[in-house]
């Protein structure tokens, strides 16, 4: 095999002249090994092309999509969506809220990986109007538009952010854990009614709403995740944290549980949290539907 062959992973098979009848090798859905993600694996002349997925990262620059690009990019063929110029992968730059200018970006994509608006909780109704609401109606249509085949939207735990000020809740964010069994509490699931804590939560919520919308109205695969306490420390930086921390290993599993998750799963949403013994998120749902599987806890940094 020639070093050409070997960037573009290509794979030589002698012809079939030569080899043994390939008659179950086609096209493949969705094989995933322990170093690349393939969506396909073609024959031609002897030849087996192993294709990667094109996946969409609008708002790669940010935490979030730093953290996903830097541990995906090797599994696969990524590209990149921002304002701002992203060095290591291809990046259209344009502004979500203008559609007609994004649209490109959507060309040939098989998974959009939407992280494009406003990511301060605190930031004004004024801004979530102008910017988030936008962002996210057109990742849906361009995704669309496109025939792109699966959305992962990047919700936020400040769509149910109200379920804190009850107990036991509330407690544990304050890290006063007295009287309190970890585990043996309910904890908050995707089935509770959203209970947005400011317009931040409102937007996300909007966005989780739309999703639905598109999934139903026009087969789109949409999946929302509500992330927990992302930081770039990947460590908890206060009591409430312990509880809500997700860490950037479990934040690229989570995303690659998504990404080659069923195609039956046409609408879900899934709390984005690390396995922390204090968490108060139910991620039951994750687990059974994508295989989800988060291997840290914040207890570690006790």
């Amino acid at each position: 095999m020639n070093g050409t062959a070997a960037r573009f992973g290509i794979i030589y098979m002698p012809p079939p002249s030569k080899q043994p009848s390939l008659r179950n090798l086609g096209f493949l859905d969705w094989i995933t090994n322990d170093r690349i993600a393939l969506k396909c694996l073609v024959v031609l002349e002897g030849v087996l092309v192993m294709v990667k997925k094109k996946i969409l990262i609008t708002g790669v620059t940010g935490l979030v999509g730093s953290v996903i690009r830097k541990s995906l990019k090797s599994e696969y063929e990524i590209t990149g969506l921002d304002l701002r110029h992203c060095e290591d992968v291809p990046t259209l730059i344009a502004d979500s809220t203008d559609l007609k200018s994004i649209l490109p970006a959507y060309e040939g994509v098989d998974t959009v990986i939407d992280l494009a608006s406003e990511p301060s909780n605190f930031a004004s109704w004024e801004v979530i109007y102008e910017n988030n609401l936008r962002c996210t109606y057109n990742a849906l249509e361009a995704a669309r538009l496109a025939g792109v085949k699966r959305v992962i939207f990047a919700s936020s735990n400040h769509a149910t952010g109200m379920y804190e000020n009850d107990n036991p809740y509330v407690k544990i964010v304050g890290g006063q854990y007295d009287g309190i069994g970890a585990g043996r509490f309910q904890r908050v699931t995707t089935d509770m009614p959203i209970r947005p804590d400011g317009p931040y939560g409102i937007g996300k919520a909007f966005g989780e709403a739309a999703g639905r919308f598109y999934s139903d109205e026009y087969g789109l695969s949409v999946i929302c995740i509500r992330i927990g306490t992302l930081n770039k420390e990947s460590r908890p930086s206060g009591p409430r944290q312990f509880a809500t921390l997700l860490t950037h290993g479990d934040l690229s599993r989570l995303i690659r549980s998504c990404i080659e998750g069923p195609d039956a799963v046409k609408f879900a949403i899934y709390y984005g949290v690390s396995n922390n013994k204090w968490r108060f998120w139910d991620i039951e749902n994750s687990m059974i539907e994508i295989g989800y599987q988060p291997e840290d806890d914040a207890e570690y940094w006790r």
